[in-house]
């Protein structure tokens, strides 16, 4: 069996039977999913991470640009980013299985006197094939998922190697990035955990850019080429996504969530839902 094969059975058997709407953690930081059907998009946020797939098709949209990765390929999340979500080749036979490591900079920041400087790579999203080096240690761990005492001796330097193998990859440029305390996407990931705070309030680039520790025009450039968004539009998807996740699990009139989500129209507030989903905010409303 060769690791992408024991890489997708791990999945499954810790996966069997459960078939959760969500991805399952698996350990802290680590989650599994599997699919044996395709799903229809679904909004969220991705987090600092990376996520593998063992097989089938994942398909993620990032402002509107689709991002695709299949089996043996991952995907590097840089920063927390609204998104959409599908996988989008799955069946019973040939499941749509994926393992996702979250990106701690604390523990990436210790590796990065060990790595060559290289020079700065910024981008929200970024997709390549996986090496037999990345999938041997991330096999390992799955293997020692269900084995307490050997999770706690071996999983940490397990961790380790991944991250070593994820910075002296082809992404390892990005990678490197999220383990600056002082670098560029430090600065704006802090801008976009204040946005995220406060998704409802009139946002000022000014203050923005403040706290991001750079002058106004500089922070906007940061800031869409790491999100692929200004701040205004990137406000706007987190406020779109908290608006379907309001109407989907509360009875609230559609104008008072729109009000609430810091709309002052709620004919605006339609126009933008019905271009970002495809359907009125009254259509998607579950029954």
């Amino acid at each position: 069996m060769d690791l992408l094969d024991e890489l997708r059975a791990l999945i499954c058997r810790y996966d069997a039977g459960r078939h959760q709407e969500h991805a399952r953690q698996l350990l802290p930081g680590v989650r599994i999913s599997r699919r044996d059907a395709p799903t229809e998009p679904e909004a969220g946020v991705a987090e600092p991470s990376v996520a593998i797939v063992a097989s089938g098709l994942k398909r993620t949209l990032l402002n509107g640009v689709p991002y695709e990765y299949g089996a043996g390929q991952y995907l590097v999340a840089s920063l927390d980013l609204p998104v959409i979500g599908q996988a989008a080749k799955a069946s019973r036979d040939e499941p749509f299985t994926v393992v996702s490591l979250r990106l701690e900079p604390a523990e990436i920041a210790p590796l990065l006197l060990e790595t060559p400087a290289r020079p700065a790579q910024y981008g929200g999203l970024v997709v390549s094939d996986a090496s037999d080096e990345l999938l041997d240690p991330v096999v390992r761990l799955l293997r020692i998922a269900d084995r307490p005492d050997d999770v706690r001796v071996l999983a940490p330097g397990i961790r380790r190697e991944i991250l070593w193998r994820l910075l002296t990859g082809e992404q390892g440029a990005l990678v490197r990035q999220i383990g600056l305390a002082d670098g560029m996407l430090a600065h704006i990931a802090e801008a976009i955990r204040w946005i995220r705070r406060n998704s409802s309030r009139q946002l000022r680039i000014a203050d923005l850019a403040d706290l991001a520790g750079m002058s106004p025009s500089t922070f906007h450039r940061h800031f869409r080429a790491a999100t692929s968004m200004t701040p205004i539009q990137f406000q706007k998807q987190l406020r779109l996504q908290e608006a379907r996740i309001h109407l989907r699990t509360r009875s609230t009139p559609v104008a008072t969530i729109a009000h609430e989500l810091g709309y002052a129209s709620p004919s605006h507030f339609t126009r933008d839902y019905q271009r970002a989903f495809n359907t009125t905010p009254g259509e998607d409303r579950t029954p």
